[in-house]
């Protein structure tokens, strides 16, 4: 994995993790990333120094593992509700992850059969297709794909 510090058209900073510097390149040479701040898929690499250990001071100790939290809650209403919601979209609906926009569009137009689905979608593709009338809502979670 490795770690950079990226820069919007809009001057936004923010850092992301990468699988390595080809995946970096080819998510945002493809618009797959934006900007955590306003969106923007014109993203770039900012200048950045490396993690250097002068090796002078101790390693600092390694934290301590928080045990992993069920989806759903009893003593966290939000959580579970978000867990519910999850469940019924699931299992109700069909993930066509990054062909969203396209099947969303041929659906609208009778071009495909109609039927509910999800998947992911830039904020700029949601943004034309609420524009041109068709229905889109975003999820309060992650897809399955980036679940993990």
């Amino acid at each position: 994995m490795i770690r950079y510090t990226l820069k919007c058209n809009n001057d936004h900073g923010f850092e992301s993790w990468f699988a390595s510097a080809a995946a970096c390149d080819s998510l945002m040479a493809s618009g797959r990333v934006s900007c955590i701040h306003c969106g923007s898929t014109e993203v770039t690499k900012s200048l950045m120094a490396p993690a250097v250990n002068h090796g002078t001071e101790k390693a600092a100790e390694p934290a301590a593992a928080v045990p992993a939290r069920p989806l759903s809650t009893a003593a966290n209403p939000v959580e579970a509700a978000l867990a519910a919601l999850r469940r019924e979209v699931e299992a109700n609906s069909e993930y066509v992850g990054l062909d969203f926009v396209t099947e969303a569009r041929a659906i609208h137009e009778g071009a495909a059969p109609e039927r509910a689905i999800f998947g992911e979608a830039r904020l700029d593709e949601a943004r034309k297709l609420l524009e041109d009338g068709v229905p889109v809502a975003p999820l309060p979670f992650l897809s399955p794909r980036r679940a993990n």
